[in-house]
C-alpha cells in the first residue's frame, strides 16, 4: 500500500496548491483583459506589449509582482466569478 499522501493533500489550506501560474494568469486575461490587469496590478509586462510569456518571465523572478497577481486571482476565485 502507498502510505505517501496525494499531492492535494500536502497543502490543504493553501488554495494555490496545484494551480500553476500559467493558469492564473489565463483565468485573469479572461475575466479582466491585460488593460484592466494593468490598473489592478502596476506592472509594465500588463502594460507594454503583455503576453502571458513575458508575463510568466518577469512574475517567477519577481515575488512580490507574483503574490499580488495571485492575490488578485484568490479573489477573484472567492467572488465565483470564473
Amino acid at each position: 500500500m502507498n502510505s505517501e499522501p496525494s499531492p492535494k493533500n500536502d497543502q490543504p489550506n493553501n488554495p494555490l496548491h496545484g494551480v500553476k501560474l500559467a493558469r492564473i494568469l489565463e483565468v485573469l486575461v479572461e475575466h479582466y483583459g491585460w488593460e484592466r490587469m494593468a490598473a489592478k496590478v502596476n506592472i509594465n509586462c500588463f502594460k507594454s506589449d503583455p503576453s502571458i510569456k513575458s508575463s510568466l518571465t518577469f512574475l517567477r523572478k519577481t515575488p512580490w509582482a507574483r503574490d499580488k497577481v495571485e492575490a488578485l486571482y484568490l479573489e477573484l476565485e472567492k467572488k465565483g466569478k470564473r
